[in-house]
């Protein structure tokens, strides 16, 4: 196969609000030993990318500094020592960097068979959720069949696939989200219950609706806001997993006394810099238990917006006023 010697992508020249990103051509990127080159189709749009577009979120030294953690597309070059794909596969991956772009090489460890009749906009908006969720919820909180659980963004990407998942593998599920629309949506996803959180208090109706036992286990994204509550409806040996920051990182006189006397547990993780091992894991997980559930329509990827390339700043503004319910995706 004969590839151009130029591409296009989105350059970040600064940082700063979405109409910094400008579209640019630059070389293809070289594809390591261990790594595919993919000719990207569609990417999936990520609160980590809007983080990194405000000087937040640093990519790690090794990666490409182009945004864009999620691709999809088709196998055009294998790196040395890839056996496990060929040219012309339709693949999914999680990048390290680099897919907003015409091509993204990636770890050959990362990347996943699209499910079977899926296309290029359904595939993108498997990877960042899927490995986020499995490794936070399934891998690290130990969610299983018979326990609950109270996800919290539950209208977001990661909170509709945190929903699907945890129903499907029999857990009760509740979630958050900010508005009667957003509760529904989550219900008919398989969340027993939709907490609105501008008018309920979350803690107040857990302990409602579980008889005061609380929780197995809480997916969280705010951080220091919702912390002592959240430690308060945790049942015991119950797990807190925190994936990210919006409503602050350091908390301040919250009271500790749950986590001794429930024995609970507190943890939490971000997906990059995790190593090519650990993430190849993931993979091999989700590919095992959760393709399967893909390919049969037991689970699949709630999808906003899709939007075509020229319009990646319009993809973050949607992204930072948090209207959406699902992904919002990006055609090349």
């Amino acid at each position: 196969m004969t590839l151009p010697a130029t591409m296009r992508y989105i350059d970040l020249p600064s940082f700063g609000a979405p109409d910094v990103m400008t579209a640019a051509t630059g070389p293809l990127p070289s594809v390591r030993p261990g790594e595919i080159l993919v000719r990207v189709e569609a990417a999936g749009i990520n609160r980590p990318d809007v983080q990194q577009r405000k000087g937040a979120y640093p990519p790690p030294k090794d990666a490409s500094p182009i945004l864009g953690l999620e691709i999809a597309g088709e196998v055009v070059a294998l790196g040395e020592g890839v056996s496990t794909f060929k040219i012309g596969d339709k693949v999914c991956a999680l990048a390290n960097g680099g897919g907003y772009a015409e091509y993204c090489a990636v770890p050959a460890g990362q990347a996943l068979f699209w499910p079977k009749g899926y296309d290029a906009v359904k595939a993108a908006a498997l990877p960042e959720t899927f490995f986020t969720v499995w490794a936070n919820l399934f891998q690290m909180a130990g969610l299983t069949e018979g326990e609950s659980v109270l996800i919290h963004g539950g209208s977001s990407g990661i909170g509709t696939t945190a929903i699907q998942l945890a129903k499907a593998f029999g857990a009760t599920v509740y979630a958050t989200a900010g508005s009667r629309e957003k509760c529904e949506a989550c219900e008919k996803l398989g969340a027993k219950r939709g907490i609105d959180y501008r008018k309920e208090d979350f803690a107040e109706v857990i302990k409602a609706e579980t008889g005061g036992k609380g929780v197995d286990a809480v997916l969280d994204m705010i951080g220091a806001d919702y912390l002592e509550k959240n430690l308060s409806i945790l049942a015991k040996d119950g797990c807190l997993s925190i994936i990210a920051f919006l409503g602050g990182n350091v908390a301040e006189k919250v009271n500790l006394t749950p986590i001794m006397v429930k024995r609970l547990t507190v943890t939490g993780s971000t997906m990059r810099p995790r190593t090519a091992d650990e993430k190849q894991a993931i993979r091999d997980d989700l590919l095992a238990e959760v393709w399967p559930l893909l390919e049969k329509g037991e689970v699949a990827p709630v999808i906003h917006a899709v939007l075509p390339f020229a319009e990646v700043a319009e993809a973050h503004r949607l992204m930072e006023e948090s209207n959406h319910i699902g992904k919002i995706i990006l055609t090349i």
